[in-house]
C-alpha cells in the first residue's frame, strides 16, 4: 500500500485549463506538464502545494486543495527539476526592460494582468 499523508497539493480543473502551458515554467519541482493539450499533476510526490503556477495560469484553472496525496519527496523533485532543460523564453521586467538573466524577477499582478517585475523596480512599484 502506497503511503499517503494529508497535505496541500496542486489541483487543476480539467474543464477551465486550456492547455497553454504557463504553470509548467513556475512549478521548479517539475511537476506539471501538458498531456492531450491539458495541464496535469504528473506525479503528485513531486507537488510542493507551494503554488508558483497559481498567478499565472490565465483561466483560473489551479488552486491549492488540501487532501490525502504521497508526501512530497524533495529528492525526487531535485531530480526532475535538474533532468529539465533550461526554458529557452526569456522574461522581462514590465517597468524597466531587465531580463531574467540581468535580474531577479518576480511576477506580480496587476489590472487583471500577470507581469514580471525585477527586484530593483519593486520598491518603485510598491511605494509609487
Amino acid at each position: 500500500m502506497k503511503h499517503v499523508v494529508t497535505r496541500q497539493i496542486i489541483h487543476i480543473d480539467e474543464d477551465l485549463c486550456n492547455g497553454c502551458g504557463e504553470c509548467v515554467s513556475p512549478c521548479a519541482e517539475g511537476a506539471i506538464e501538458i498531456i492531450d493539450g491539458v495541464a496535469r499533476v504528473l506525479r503528485e510526490e513531486l507537488c510542493d502545494g507551494a503554488g508558483a503556477c497559481l498567478g499565472v495560469c490565465p483561466t483560473g484553472a489551479l488552486a491549492v486543495e488540501t487532501r490525502e496525496a504521497p508526501p512530497f519527496t524533495t529528492s525526487l523533485a531535485h531530480d526532475a527539476s535538474a533532468s529539465e532543460p533550461e526554458a529557452s523564453e526569456t522574461q522581462v521586467c514590465f517597468f524597466c526592460g531587465a531580463s531574467d538573466t540581468e535580474a531577479a524577477l518576480v511576477l506580480v499582478r496587476m489590472a487583471g494582468k500577470n507581469q514580471w517585475c525585477c527586484v530593483r523596480c519593486l520598491p518603485r512599484l510598491i511605494h509609487g
